[in-house]
């Protein structure tokens, strides 16, 4: 029998890793409320301590770029670290490779993260959802609880930092950077993109970008 999780277990975990409170959550559970475990599980997968960097201001960096084959797309990122010396080290050049190509491949998203999606699209995600005729006849609180599950869905496909990684999908790209913050010692933001389809707002037909570029990363590795 698993043993209850409480919030001063993710509280000591956090205190001794400096993880986020979802990731010591996913940790204890995975350890059966181990502290000892749980860091462990956390520090194998590079989490521990990266969040006492995230707030460190972070101005070097590099922007990057992806086009893809047959040149149809193509992304510009921005991605920040604290020193350029972090900044020419080769697995911070490939975390930003891994970035832009995980932004072609991935069409529905429009934002670095939920924070950052503004308060007038999560009003029309609502108001949307809200509408919808599976609704229509639910009871108010039914409806706003369905309505509010699925904008959360929706927030989520929109923000970048909370897609699966396409080259290791049990991790997150959220996770993936908090891996690298360990790694190279130093706080990592993405700071913007930008994704340019070839015709774009123009009619022409309609390709599936995502597939196309998801099935070149597997036939590469």
């Amino acid at each position: 029998m698993l043993k209850k999780i409480s919030a001063e277990n993710i509280k000591e975990l956090r205190n001794k890793t400096g993880a986020g409170m979802t990731d010591c959550k996913k940790a204890l559970e995975a350890s059966d409320s181990q502290i000892e475990v749980a860091i462990e599980i956390l520090r194998k997968k590079g989490l521990a301590s990266a969040d006492k960097k995230s707030s460190r201001l972070a101005a070097e960096g590099l922007i990057q770029s992806y086009i893809h084959a047959g040149s149809r797309i193509g992304v510009l990122i921005e991605i920040n670290c604290e020193t350029d010396f972090v900044a020419r080290q080769p697995q911070f050049h490939q975390l930003a490779k891994d970035i832009a190509m995980q932004i072609a491949a991935c069409q529905s998203v429009k934002y670095i993260s939920i924070a950052h999606i503004p308060n007038e699209v999560v009003a029309y995600e609502r108001e949307l959802e809200l509408q919808k005729e599976d609704l229509c006849n639910k009871p108010v609180d039914i409806k706003n609880k369905i309505a509010n599950g699925r904008v959360d869905k929706r927030l989520k496909e929109l923000s970048l930092i909370d897609q699966n990684f396409i080259k290791q999908t049990e991790i997150s790209i959220d996770e993936l950077i908090k891996q690298h913050i360990a790694l190279l010692g130093e706080n990592i933001r993405i700071r913007r993109f930008e994704r340019f389809l070839l015709g774009e707002g123009l009619e022409s037909k309609s390709n599936n970008f995502e597939d196309e570029v998801s099935n070149m990363i597997k036939s590469k590795q």
